[in-house]
């Protein structure tokens, strides 16, 4: 049986909706949906600590990364939990987010519900930036747009 999370991202001009799905407890979580009113090109996209957001998303904390590793890309043995990548925007300023994580999860250990969801203004360089925060954030920039991560309907 499949696990269903949903995000409503909110921002001043930033917003939109992402799914998660993942069937069985260790399986992939799919990640779907469409986020606008962004810049043309990629920002980063993370999964934060805390589902807190009292102070704008500023209070979400750092990357979910439990394992005190240092940044890096979806596709790195060596990343935060939390690090997603980047999502692209068209030149309408449309993303539309088509994802599949093997680390992140819906269950156990790796569980992202009631963590917040966080768009950047940014691209993330993936840890491979050399610039001071490339390691701990990806050099994404401001947070545009957050919202936490909730179970939905199946």
């Amino acid at each position: 049986m499949a696990t269903k999370a949903v995000c409503v991202l909110l921002g001043e001009t930033v917003k939109g909706t992402v799914y998660f799905e993942q069937t069985g407890s260790d399986g992939a979580v799919k990640v779907t949906g469409e986020i606008t009113g962004l810049a043309k090109g990629n920002h980063g996209f993370h999964v934060h600590e805390f589902g807190d957001n009292t102070n704008g998303c500023m209070s979400a904390g750092a990357h979910f990364n439990p394992h005190g590793k240092e940044h890096g890309g979806p596709e790195d043995s060596t990343r935060h939990v939390g690090d997603l990548g980047n999502v692209q925007a068209n030149d309408d300023g449309v993303a539309k987010v088509n994802i599949s994580d093997k680390i992140i999860s819906l269950h156990g250990e790796h569980n992202i519900i009631g963590r917040t969801l966080v768009i950047h203004a940014d691209v993330d360089d993936l840890g491979k930036g050399g610039h001071e925060l490339s390691k701990t954030t990806g050099n994404a920039g401001a947070r545009v747009a957050c919202g936490v991560i909730g179970i939905t309907k199946a």
